[in-house]
């Protein structure tokens, strides 16, 4: 982030591709862009710029200054400034010395060369990528410079590997505890800490050979002392080294990124029908006309001259050839915002050294999309004066209009929401006079952490609505979309709004969700409703996207991922071994403390209004639910400000004090198993009890926040001055902490046990409860507002709440208790909060590839057209992959079904389990009588 804060880059080309990729590098953060552009707005940019509207066209504005105020207002910490000087062959390049990364858009292939030269031979190179969209298809090129260094290939944390042996060897071989694969690689390299005995390793850096999933070997290790236990190998991230070709020797012989691996022959077919689109573009100053034969045999003409001219010869490919003489005028959305996020990603990289770039090619085309179309008429292709022109040049006007008559579903307004909504506007999804819609719903509302990657949104609009929001904001790039949004949730609960009628008449449901839950219910009313799903998600610089069509390819519900691998209970409990297990259990503690407790307190004393008349119950011998717990609070309630400081005190002297030294009573460090082996070894650590002393940073932080927290659900008001070092310092002198006294619990160890759902009370707690509530209500401590606490619902994002601090300095404590790294505040945060990561290139990319798979499911296209994707921008990996075909159950007699088949019964009111059968058997003898019948007329 310090990196991309200090860069600057330059950006030429304002058409569709240019306005994505400047979108993304200014949500992302770089310190700042120039924006360059010589043309004017027309009537076509409005299909294609989601940043332009009429009023630029009617003023013939240029587009760089047209769009910098709406580029700019998309993070007010980056510079954005517009250029609209010419830049051709004659043109002094010495301005670029100032930029970091120079990208590259709608510009003739000779001044690539020229501007790529200049970049690569400066001094440190100037990072080069050029980037294009031609109707159907798209091609991106980088150039770091000779040697471009990386510091981190991948972007994944470090692995931490627990030891359970390693051999006196050369090499030695280390195995892993069992169930727990080291998930490492031949290569990568190592440290080692915690190791008993063989010590001369602690430390030491060791290059790595993968044996099996559970072990693999390291250096020679027979003269260092015999392994005894433990020990955590930890993986070292080393830099490597990408060696970049300037562009004049990559047309000759270009690396390419497959993408595709059922056509691994395109990319170079694609490299030498755009080197031949580049030429025509030379030789006559325009690209093809669309659908013009004569300039089409003419680009096939020229592919063939400039294969001559390579040194890896592909075949001619007829096909690729015509469609890109055909389409080349023309400009696709969506196909430009998958290519714009991940040039966007490769400028991070390049003004970074985070990531593996890009070696050196990438071609992403669309060709799925026209290739079912047949043979439709030339007049489908031409411009028709609107700003659908760019869109119906690739895909016929026949098609365009399916999707201005489409009615879409659009569940969630998130970061892919927001591209969504963008796509649907540029293709006019939802425009038709008299059909169409868009129906949007969320019920979030805007978070200021959305604003670096949902678009839609600005910091004006923080705690509005995300649906009402995203749909204003739609209608100004497109003012002819009818859009509705909805503020609900989307599960059993609004079944009432949407119906089987609702889904029914949706042409596509497309989710834009997080939460997995949800879209296993989405799926199961779209598979109910027989209704085409396009599904997608992103983790970081990760994404995938997933299509379901009815009657072609099995439902999002038809697989399951493994389930996320859950801490076990006895671990949280006592034996935590990493860092994300002493966050876990503190924010279990916040929830049990703050949230659950007195959610708990609050039910109770709604269902029983009086202490009175709860003792009267338990001395009658009632058993009221949860009255212990709940009396139990009353008891212990703080009335004024230093009794929750007291109450915070003893609750550090419980959890980092007590905890320990009762663990060391259970088992003593020279405890051992059944096998003779010590309890005390890894993964299991021996806790060290910790004395409070509030001038140690770590205590004082939580000192304060769990005061703070205590008296905000208590409703007790405090102040600065209240929380400062004298003022607690005079309270805690005053607090009397009791000294350790070993108890008879028993220490779970078992991993598989999970925790108990209740806790058995004793008749001690009974007696107890008995005598606490008789003391608070003699002591008039149970009046109508002691029944009643406020419940804290944990939220990240606030920092004023106290919320992370306190969560940060508990997991801390007890990291320091059990000698385990700490984390800092951000990734407290980010583990405790479940903060998934989110980036706006992986999320351009991943909408921008389902909305290519709509205009299929809108085309109503065979099943071999569809393609589902994984993508990595980090490695960087986009593998497209074909649609899991429905499966099909034989019955008898030539009779299958699959999950989209269904038999209706129609029941009554005295409908019987009888009649249901009868009913089954009637319909199912006439499905056979008809399949033999059809049969039968087959054959004649």
């Amino acid at each position: 982030m310090q990196k991309m804060a200090k860069s600057c880059v330059f950006l030429s080309g304002m058409g569709g591709l240019g306005v994505e990729i400047a979108k993304n590098l200014v949500l992302a953060g770089i310190k700042a862009l120039t924006i360059h552009d010589t043309k004017k707005c027309q009537a076509w940019d409005l299909g294609t710029n989601f940043f332009l509207c009429e009023d630029d066209v009617v003023n013939e504005r240029n587009r760089a200054e047209a769009v910098l105020h709406r580029i700019a207002e998309l993070n007010p910490y980056v510079q954005v400034s517009s250029s609209s000087a010419p830049l051709d062959e004659t043109t002094d390049l010495s301005f670029l010395e100032k930029y970091q990364c120079v990208v590259l858009t709608e510009i003739k292939l000779t001044l690539q060369k020229k501007i790529n030269n200049f970049c690569h031979s400066h001094c440190p190179p100037i990072k080069f990528i050029s980037a294009d969209v031609h109707g159907i298809w798209s091609r991106l090129f980088c150039d770091f410079g000779d040697e471009f260094e990386v510091s981190d290939t991948t972007g994944e944390e470090p692995k931490e590997i627990f030891i359970s042996n390693i051999t006196q060897a050369n090499p030695g071989i280390v195995t892993c505890l069992e169930s727990h694969p080291h998930k490492l690689e031949t290569g990568q390299f190592l440290t080692f800490r915690e190791i008993h005995g063989m010590t001369g390793l602690n430390g030491s850096v060791q290059q790595i050979t993968v044996l099996s999933p559970f072990s693999f070997s390291v250096g020679d290790t027979t003269k260092l002392d015999p392994y005894l236990h433990g020990g955590i190998a930890v993986q070292v991230k080393t830099p490597k080294t990408f060696c970049f070709e300037p562009l004049e020797s990559q047309i000759k012989h270009p690396r390419c990124l497959i993408a595709d691996f059922s056509k691994p022959e395109a990319p170079l077919e694609i490299h030498l029908a755009m080197l031949a689109l580049d030429q025509f573009q030379e030789n006559y100053n325009r690209k093809p006309n669309i659908r013009c034969q004569q300039d089409s045999d003419e680009l096939l003409k020229l592919t063939v001259s400039i294969n001559e001219t390579l040194e890896e010869k592909p075949e001619v490919n007829a096909d690729i050839v015509h469609w890109l003489s055909w389409t080349a005028q023309g400009f696709l959305p969506p196909l430009a915002a998958a290519v714009g996020g991940v040039a966007s990603q490769e400028v991070l990289k390049a003004v970074t050294g985070k990531f593996s770039p890009l070696c050196q090619w990438l071609y992403l085309e669309a060709a799925d999309t026209v290739e079912s179309l047949g043979n439709p008429g030339h007049e489908e292709f031409l411009p028709r004066g609107d700003r659908y022109d760019a869109i119906r040049a690739c895909i016929g006007n026949t098609l365009c209009q399916k999707l201005q008559n489409l009615n879409i579903f659009l569940v969630g307004c998130g970061a892919i929401g927001c591209e969504m909504l963008k796509n649907f506007a540029l293709l006019g999804v939802g425009t038709g006079r008299e059909k169409g819609m868009v129906t949007v719903t969320d019920p979030d509302l805007i978070e200021k952490s959305n604003l670096n990657r949902q678009f839609l949104f600005r910091p004006h609009h923080i705690q509005k609505p995300k649906s009402y929001t995203a749909a204003e904001a739609t209608l100004k790039i497109n003012p002819q979309l009818k859009i509705d949004a909805h503020l609900n949730k989307v599960c059993p609960a609004t079944e009432s709004i949407y119906s089987d009628e609702f889904y029914t008449k949706q042409d596509i449901i497309i989710t834009a969700l997080d939460n997995v839950e949800a879209r296993r219910y989405v799926d199961s009313r779209c598979l109910a409703n027989l209704r085409p799903l396009l599904d997608s998600g992103t983790m970081g610089t990760k994404g995938h996207t997933e299509i379901i069509v009815p009657q072609l390819t099995e439902s999002y519900n038809s697989h399951r991922d493994p389930p996320e691998e859950e801490i076990p209970f006895c671990t949280l409990k006592s034996f935590p071994a990493a860092i994300e297990h002493t966050i876990q259990w503190a924010r279990d503690k916040f929830e049990s403390s703050f949230s659950h407790k007195p959610s708990l307190f609050n039910k109770f004393w709604q269902a029983y209004p009086s202490a009175e008349d709860v003792l009267q119950k338990i001395q009658n011998g009632q058993s009221l639910e949860g009255c212990f717990q709940v009396i139990k609070l009353l008891s212990r309630r703080p009335r004024i400000w230093s009794q929750c400081v007291e109450l915070a005190r003893l609750k550090f002297e419980k959890y980092f004090n007590h905890k320990a030294l009762q663990l060391l009573h259970c088992f003593p460090l020279e405890t051992r198993l059944k096998d003779g082996s010590l309890f005390w070894q890894s993964p299991k650590r021996p806790p060290s009890p910790i004395k409070f002393d509030l001038n140690e940073p770590l205590h004082l932080s939580f000192l304060q926040s769990a005061a703070k927290l205590y008296a905000t659900v208590y409703c007790i008001p405090f102040s600065e001055k209240d929380l400062s070092v004298n003022s607690l310092m005079d309270i805690l002198s005053e607090v009397k902490i009791e000294e350790f006294k070993p108890s008879n619990k028993v220490v779970q160890t078992d991993e598989t046990a999970r925790k108990p759902d209740h806790v058995p009370v004793s008749s001690e707690d009974e007696r107890n409860a008995v005598f606490q509530l008789e003391e608070a209500l003699s002591s008039n401590k149970a009046a109508k507002s002691d029944l009643q606490m406020t419940v804290l619902s944990f939220e990240k994002d606030d920092d004023s709440n106290g919320h992370i601090d306190f969560i940060t300095a508990a997991s801390n404590l007890r990291a320091k208790m059990y000698s385990i790294e700490p984390a800092d505040r951000f990734k407290t945060k980010r583990i405790a909060g479940k903060i998934i990561p989110a980036i706006a290139t992986s999320t351009a990319a991943v909408s921008g590839l389902v909305a290519l798979e709509m205009i299929k499911v809108a085309g109503g296209y065979p099943f071999d057209a569809y393609k589902n994707c994984f993508l990595n921008l980090a490695i960087p990996i986009i593998v497209f992959t074909e649609t899991s075909e429905v499966r099909k159950t034989e019955i008898r007699n030539g009779i299958s079904f699959t999950i989209w088949d269904r038999w209706t019964v129609h029941g009554k009111e005295d409908f019987t389990l009888s009649d249901f059968i009868n009913a089954v058997k009637v319909g199912y003898f006439h499905f056979l009588h008809l399949i033999s019948t059809l049969k039968s007329r087959v054959s004649v």
